[in-house]
């Protein structure tokens, strides 16, 4: 086993787009888990839209990382040493312990792989925040019914790509975005989509919205904001419920966007907008794996991971989240 650690950390606070120069790979010594701790190997670790924010300085609703520090998001590793009864030798957790090769933890701070359920990596996906996002996010908050048309934004991204697919299965007509002709065939040709466009090569996304969803949108999964939204809320139905998870568009803007006031829209369709973190769902995630996990053996959930190699290379793939390089979820692979 190495005695060194490789470890990725922010260097500089982006401005804007982050630069792969705002993050540096360093070394440190193998740490050694402590009373009632463990030391993990990592295999697999996140790259996540959301990480963008704690990059800012001051405080946010997650926190943040300062220059010198490493990032921390979600990973996952196998037990290497254990001072805890909870975890053994040879068994794999998931956790927040970030952007590193090797991590020591206390077992409150992990969750129990089964490799034996499905690839480790899905903790970071399919079955992890991803996946609870798209399940309860839709489910909990969009309340689709059989014959609504349900339309999501970053719909080929970790998040969309399983909404639209859970839409389906609760007999929804679904469309989506996407921002290259090979994502919309993605979603169509794979995923069951009913409709889906390119929204980089569309100059009318009002026009678009309204010739694939002609009965209007009832239930909209909102991964982007921006003109996406703007445009989607003037088709929006009387009732219409939209889930407020992500605002990719305007992560790196350095000043606050003005665009299209429309919430006047919520008023006259007496819609409903809700904006939501995952997180309020921990205690209800083995209810959202296990069924996410049935619909996989059963077929009827697909999902795809964007799987780059190496630590040194984590920071590029971070950086790919913005510029729209990824289609499912992206992760980088440590070993």
């Amino acid at each position: 086993m190495s005695q060194v650690n490789r470890q990725v950390i922010l260097q500089t606070r982006p401005a804007g787009l982050p630069r792969e120069s705002d993050f540096a790979v360093v070394e440190s010594a193998l740490p050694e888990p402590g009373p009632g701790e463990v030391l993990l190997q990592t295999h697999f670790t996140s790259v996540d839209p959301y990480l963008r924010g704690i990059m800012r300085e001051g405080p946010g609703y997650l926190g943040s990382v300062s220059p010198g520090e490493v990032v921390p998001a979600g990973s996952v590793g196998q037990i290497l040493k254990s001072n805890n009864p909870a975890f053994q030798p040879g068994e794999f957790a998931a956790g927040m312990w970030g952007w590193q090769e090797f991590a020591c933890a206390a077992p409150n701070q992990l969750t129990r792989v089964d490799p034996a359920l499905a690839p480790i990596s899905t903790a970071l996906g399919v079955l992890g925040m991803p996946g609870m996002t798209a399940y309860f996010g839709l489910l909990d908050l969009g309340k689709p019914k059989p014959g609504e048309t349900v339309f999501v934004s970053g719909a080929a991204g970790a998040v969309g790509s399983l909404v639209g697919q859970i839409a389906k299965i609760q007999g929804c007509r679904v469309a989506g975005s996407a921002g290259s002709d090979a994502k919309v065939q993605h979603l169509i040709e794979d995923l069951g989509f009913d409709a889906a466009f390119n929204y980089k090569t569309e100059s009318d996304l009002g026009g678009r919205l309204r010739a694939l969803c002609p009965d209007g949108v009832d239930v909209y999964f909102d991964n982007t904001g921006g003109a996406m939204t703007d445009a989607v809320l003037l088709q929006i139905n009387n009732f219409a419920r939209i889930v407020l998870c992500g605002q990719i568009a305007q992560y790196n803007e350095t000043e606050i966007p003005q665009g299209p006031r429309l919430l006047f829209q919520l008023v006259v369709k007496q819609a409903q907008m809700h904006g939501f973190l995952v997180f309020r769902y921990l205690e209800r995630y083995p209810e959202g794996v296990a069924q996410m996990a049935a619909w996989i053996r059963e077929g009827r959930l697909k999902y795809r991971e964007d799987i780059v190699q190496g630590i040194e290379n984590t920071g590029k793939a971070f950086i790919g989240l913005f510029t729209g390089d990824n289609t499912g979820k992206r992760l980088v692979r440590y070993l």
